[in-house]
C-alpha cells in the first residue's frame, strides 16, 4: 500500500512541478517586462532539441552497434549522455537566441527569460507529468484498482509497471521531495547556462568562448550526477548538483555584469 504521505508529496511535487515555472514566468513578464514570446521560444527549443532531436540521436545510437557498449560501460553511458545534452541543448539555445531573439534589447533580461522558458518547460514537461502518472499509479493502488491495470497491460511493460509500483510502496515519502530538489537545481543551472550563452550570441568576439564553456559546463553537471548515483546516496548526489548548479548561476551574474553593463 502507498503511504498516505506519499501521496501528499506527489501533489505537492505536481502543484510546485507546474506552478513554480509559470510563477517565475509571470512575474518576471510583469515586473521586469520581458516578453512572453521570449519565454515561450524557451521553451520550444528545448522541446525540440532536447525531446524530439536528441532523441531521435538515442534511438540510432544506443539502438545501434555500439549501443550495448554505451549502457553496458557506466562512464560511457555518463560522458554519452552528458555530451550529447549539452550539445543539443546549448545549440539550441544558441541558434535560437542568434536567430529568434534578434529584436531584444542587449541587456541580461532576455537571457534570464529564454532560460525560464527553456528550464520551466523541462519542468513542467519531465517533472510534472510524471507526477501525474506516478500520482494516477499510486491512487489506483490506493483504491485497490491495481490488479486490474496489470491484467490490462501488455506482457512487455508489466516489468515497467511493477517497478513503479515497487518505487511507491517501498520508498520513504520523503524520497520523493529529491525529485523537487533537482528540478530545483536544474532550472537554476538553465538560467545560468542561458545568460552565459546570450552573452556570447549578442557580445559576440572575445565572449564566444561562453558558448563551448556552456556545453562543457552542461556536459560535465548531467555526466557526474550519472556517475554519483551509483555510487552515492541522493542526498549526496542532489547536494553536489545544486552546488553545481549554483556555481555556474554565480558565473552567470559575474559575466552578465561585465557584458551588459
Amino acid at each position: 500500500m502507498v503511504p498516505t504521505a506519499s501521496i501528499l508529496i506527489l501533489v505537492l511535487n505536481l502543484v510546485l512541478g507546474f506552478a513554480v515555472p509559470v510563477a517565475l514566468a509571470w512575474w518576471l513578464v510583469r515586473k521586469y517586462h520581458a516578453k512572453w514570446s521570449t519565454i515561450l521560444i524557451g521553451a520550444a527549443t528545448f522541446a525540440v532539441f532536447a525531446l524530439v532531436l536528441e532523441a531521435l540521436v538515442h534511438q540510432v545510437v544506443l539502438k545501434g552497434p555500439h549501443g550495448a557498449a554505451i549502457q553496458g560501460n557506466l562512464w560511457y553511458y555518463a560522458l554519452y549522455g552528458g555530451l550529447m545534452a549539452g550539445l543539443f541543448e546549448e545549440t539550441g539555445r544558441f541558434l535560437a537566441m542568434k536567430f529568434l531573439l534578434k529584436k531584444e534589447p542587449s541587456n541580461v533580461l532576455p537571457g534570464v527569460a529564454y532560460g525560464i522558458g527553456h528550464g520551466g518547460a523541462e519542468m513542467i514537461l519531465i517533472f510534472g507529468f510524471s507526477m501525474i502518472s506516478l500520482l494516477s499509479m499510486a491512487v489506483l493502488m490506493k483504491t485497490g484498482q491495481m490488479d486490474t491495470v496489470l491484467s490490462q497491460t501488455p506482457d512487455e511493460a508489466q516489468a515497467q509497471v511493477r517497478q513503479v509500483v515497487s518505487t511507491l510502496t517501498d520508498s520513504a515519502p520523503g524520497t520523493f521531495l529529491y525529485g523537487l530538489w533537482e528540478r530545483a537545481s536544474a532550472l537554476l543551472l538553465h538560467l545560468g547556462l542561458s545568460v552565459l550563452v546570450w552573452a556570447a550570441v549578442r557580445k559576440g568576439g572575445k565572449w564566444l568562448w561562453l558558448f563551448p564553456a556552456a556545453i562543457l559546463l552542461h556536459a560535465t553537471v548531467d555526466a557526474q550526477a550519472v556517475i554519483l548515483s551509483k555510487s552515492a546516496g541522493m542526498a549526496t548526489v542532489e547536494t553536489v548538483l545544486f552546488a553545481e548548479s549554483l556555481a555556474v548561476a554565480a558565473l552567470a551574474w559575474m559575466v552578465a555584469r561585465k557584458a551588459f553593463r
